[in-house]
């Protein structure tokens, strides 16, 4: 799958921001979430289950629950940071640990305290102190901030807690720029080998970790870092991947929920092979949106005015195939070019973000029209968090090995693959193929899955808020519709517009919504729709 993440506002950030949606050459998905739902609390297949009530913890447990976190000052301004120790396997918890990185913003205003608010921005293997610090801190709206103190916790295998490492930077060069259509045997061997490389680098270097990183124990760990923060119950606001992260919470733990918004929400109860058949859609969806928007403007480089997006997408994937037989000069110091993958990749990340349209229009026009692949070719860095000097975070990896483990993967082999390409390009012509041939990946992993599609209910949860986007791509508005369907105290606010994620991206109606329901508890009347 891939990855899906909470886009932060255009005005905010020019940096494309594609949170709950990884590469989606590095798991089966794009970046937005693939994991596996769970069950009533305790039926998670992630070691013992804990107690329900509040303050009840079972005793190999009781040490990990009575830590004092130590504060201290985090080299930014406003904030501290301190690290939590969690077992390391939830069944054994004398096998190991791992030790989780946490920040933290106080509560800013005069008013009384609620507690912490957990805010998480997907993945699987965005980084929540990243988040935190780079926007939730300070971007979230004032009448929260005043009354939460604003916390972040890098989930196991994510960023500062323990990251999983695969692959080097130039070693990850090569397998970013792998052809993922593959027009035959050869090149389709080839891609298998890229996944086996792949997975191969993250069992050598992660192995301890790497059976290890699932939802449901970053959910546990959760609860953990709950109780060390002094709170009965859980605040969450959880986008994208962060969805499936906090509906999980809600499974294992239904009577220490607070108040838990899910913004870009994913459907637990799918199999993989239909969430990214599902999330393939959703691209097509907001591709379409694109290509209208498009040949409006003067600077649209595929189409031309008056012309449809049937046209563009024509366009758009005769582009492509020029590029698949000869790669474009990008200017990139290290020697890169642009390959149908990373272009591929660079408009996909666009997708994410309607304020990005702009960016993806020049793009488009100096690769088409001034054979200069170099813009392109930064959008697709944007999207897998390449810098300058070649350097990856680690969120591929992570958002790989929690995809992985969390649920079988769509495809066993190549052939069924090819199987399956009539539907998906279908589904979109565009897209259609790049997303079936990466849902290969999970095939070669490692590790075992321990996950599997399953409601989530949350039987006894004080009301959780859902909140859909009728045009978001990584995580379709259906999966929204389900998962407040099946909580049963779930209720769905619906947004009706383009991008990933809604809350904090420009509608007053959304944010006044989710900030009544964070401050007050009081959920959106039933079918309430936001444009």
């Amino acid at each position: 799958m891939e990855i899906s993440r909470s886009p932060r506002p255009a005005s905010r950030s020019r940096r494309v921001a594609r949170l709950v949606g990884a590469a989606l050459t590095a798991s089966a998905l794009l970046l937005t979430a693939c994991a596996a739902g769970q069950g009533a609390e305790g039926d998670g297949g992630a070691g013992p289950a804990l107690a329900a009530l509040p303050g009840e913890v079972e005793p190999e447990l009781a040490r990990f629950y009575a830590q004092k976190p130590a504060w201290r000052a985090c080299g930014v301004p406003g904030f501290q940071c301190a690290t939590v120790r969690a077992p390391l396997d939830y069944a054994r918890p004398e096998s190991g640990e791992v030790r989780l990185a946490v920040a933290r913003a106080k509560a800013t205003g005069p008013g009384s305290r609620l507690g912490s608010l957990l805010v998480n921005p997907g993945g699987p293997g965005g980084s929540a102190v990243d988040y935190l610090q780079g926007y939730a801190a300070v971007g979230y709206p004032a009448e929260v901030r005043s009354r939460y103190d604003m916390v972040a916790v890098d989930p196991r295998g994510v960023a500062r807690s323990e990251p999983v490492t695969c692959l080097d930077g130039s070693r990850m060069d090569e397998y970013t720029s792998t052809d993922f259509t593959p027009d035959g045997s050869a090149e389709a061997e080839s891609l298998v080998q890229a996944f086996k490389s792949f997975a191969e680098g993250c069992g050598g270097r992660s192995a301890k970790l790497l059976r290890h990183v699932s939802t449901v124990e970053t959910a546990r760990d959760m609860d953990v870092v709950r109780a060390v923060l002094g709170d009965e119950k859980l605040h969450y606001v959880g986008a994208s991947y962060g969805t499936f992260l906090g509906a999980t919470y809600a499974g294992l733990f239904p009577s220490r929920v607070g108040r838990l918004v899910l913004d870009g929400a994913m459907d637990p109860s799918l199999p993989a092979r239909r969430l990214n058949l599902d999330q393939t859609a959703g691209f097509e969806t907001a591709f379409q949106a694109f290509a209208r928007d498009c040949v409006r403007q003067p600077d649209c480089p595929l189409g031309g005015r008056g012309a449809g997006a049937d046209e563009v997408a024509r366009e758009l994937k005769a582009f492509f195939g020029r590029l698949d037989a000869e790669p474009m000069n990008a200017d990139d110091p290290d020697g890169r070019e642009l390959t149908e993958s990373l272009a591929t990749m660079g408009v996909i990340a666009a997708m994410y973000d309607e304020g990005a349209w702009p960016q993806l229009r020049e793009a488009l026009t100096s690769a088409v029209r001034r054979k200069d692949g170099s813009p392109l070719l930064a959008l697709s860095d944007s999207y897998y968090e390449r810098d300058p000097e070649g350097v990856y975070t680690n969120l591929m990896f992570a958002n790989a090995a929690v995809n992985c483990l969390d649920l079988p993967g769509a495809f066993a082999s190549p052939d069924e693959v090819r199987e399956a390409l009539p539907e998906f390009e279908k589904t979109s012509p565009v897209f259609g193929e790049t997303m079936a041939w990466s849902a290969l990946n999970c095939a070669y992993w490692p590790v075992a899955p321990t996950g599997e599609p399953r409601r989530i209910e949350a039987e006894g949860a004080a009301p959780i808020l859902v909140v859909g986007t009728t045009r978001d791509p990584a995580t379709p508005y259906g999966w929204a519709e389900a998962l407040a369907g099946q909580l049963s105290s779930g209720r769905l606010l619906t947004y009706e517009g383009d991008g990933h994620t809604a809350y904090g991206r420009g509608s007053d109606c959304v944010d006044a919504a989710v900030n009544t329901y964070l401050i007050d508890g009081t959920v959106p009347p039933e079918g309430k729709r936001c444009v």
